[in-house]
């Protein structure tokens, strides 16, 4: 076995040579690694930033008609508070980028991809998701419209399809296919049914 001499002495018995082979040199190592990870560990000798303590928030939101008071983590997304946390599940997780238009809600009047903004940022606001469309036992009219014009397959986007319809007709969209497409373009249908939705959202005048 290859050993290296080193010109000092050891502790144990001054005046001998110390010896350094590769097994002690590796096990010396490895004590020494470890008493430096284990320090890590002590109470003020890492590294890391402290938690924060304020990691939660109550958010206060009138949700479909209904006021209410939910706690969610700060990084919670909007689309995540309000299938988790509201359990309104109506409202589909597609892409989860802002890609594909699926989250669509209501948010104050507006069309936005809830996926996209956290929870804690729209504190007091109003929102409307698919589950509110109904009106002692009604459809909405779009709804209706969908059903009628057979605006759908298998209905993963119908939701956000049918709440950006009804964003687009608010916002005076609808007047013709071509700016129903233009105006919508940012909802996929996976399954292409696209005419049937432009006929659909051009079938109601008013949302």
């Amino acid at each position: 076995m290859a050993f290296v001499t080193i010109e000092t002495t050891a502790p144990h018995d001054p005046g001998t040579p110390f010896t350094l082979t590769r097994r002690t040199f590796v096990g010396t190592s490895v004590a020494i690694g470890g008493t430096v990870a284990a320090a890590t560990l002590l109470p003020g000798c890492s590294r890391e930033a402290p938690p924060d303590e304020s990691s939660t928030s109550v958010v206060r939101l009138r949700i479909n008609g209904q006021e209410r008071e939910l706690t969610v983590d700060n990084r919670t997304s909007l689309l995540d508070m309000l299938r988790e946390r509201a359990e309104l599940p109506g409202t589909k997780k597609g892409c989860d980028q802002g890609a594909c238009g699926t989250c669509t809600i209501l948010l104050d009047g507006a069309r936005v991809n809830s996926c996209l903004t956290l929870a804690v940022m729209h504190d007091g606001a109003d929102i409307l998701t698919v589950e509110g469309l109904e009106h002692n036992g009604r459809l909405h009219p779009l709804q209706q419209a969908f059903i009628d014009h057979d605006g759908l397959q298998c209905g993963f986007c119908t939701p956000g399809q049918i709440m950006s319809g009804i964003g687009c007709i608010q916002e005076g969209h609808n007047g013709s296919p071509e700016e129903i497409r233009e105006w919508m373009s940012g909802n996929i249908c996976r399954c292409g049914a696209y005419s049937n939705i432009v006929a659909a959202v051009a079938s109601v005048r008013e949302a």
